[in-house]
């Protein structure tokens, strides 16, 4: 009895690769058995339904309109005259201060309306320090270059009262919240050493 001898695998005589039997699950599922056989698509140039109806709806076909050819019309501004262009403006060229007018008014304008709805005390600011729970009101601000997270959340004070200051928040006491970048919100919390608030409270509009 002749013990069989192992098959020789050296670059001269490379060993065969295994071939997927027809019994096997991965012929089965392979992409050979998945892909359709499809035909290259036509360039949209050579196209030959150039302004064919493919589908229509309803029974009405080629309705016909007239009018007057706008004989009679004339545009009104509505608003205050301060309000609307009447000159040629550039689109998202405003400058800074313009800029920062206007998100300083909305925060107040918001401010006023959680405050109100709430019924909040008097705003304090976000950089001086408080033992106690305080209330304040600011727009949400992002700290690093990618997505808004829990460890990322800072809150960009009003200029009324807090001059635009920035301050780290600790969100680990609110049980659930959903913020986002510019968000206006007030917050009731502690500022025990002025670098950092604990929320303790978040009052949405």
């Amino acid at each position: 009895q002749g013990s069989q001898k192992r098959s020789n695998s050296t670059p001269e005589t490379p060993r065969p690769k295994r071939t997927l039997s027809s019994r096997s699950p991965y012929a089965l599922f392979s992409p050979n058995s998945f892909s359709p056989s499809v035909t290259p698509s036509q360039k949209y140039t050579s196209r030959s339904s150039r302004g064919e109806v493919v589908a229509s709806f309803g029974s009405v076909q080629g309705p016909s309109w007239s009018g007057r050819g706008g004989a009679g019309c004339t545009p009104k501004l509505f608003g205050p005259l301060e309000q609307n262009l009447t000159k040629s403006y550039k689109f998202m060229f405003q400058k800074a201060l313009d800029v920062r007018e206007a998100l300083s008014w909305r925060i107040e304008e918001l401010g006023a309306a959680l405050k109100s709805h709430h019924h909040l005390e008097e705003f304090a600011s976000v950089l001086l320090p408080a033992q106690e729970p305080v209330t304040v009101l600011g727009q949400i601000g992002c700290d690093s270059n990618g997505k808004l997270n829990a460890k990322s959340v800072v809150l960009e004070g009003d200029q009324e009262h807090s001059s635009g200051g920035q301050i780290p928040l600790d969100l680990s006491e609110l049980k659930e919240y959903s913020l986002f970048p510019g968000q206006i919100v007030a917050l009731e919390g502690t500022n025990s050493t002025g670098r950092m608030m604990v929320v303790s409270k978040l009052y949405e509009v």
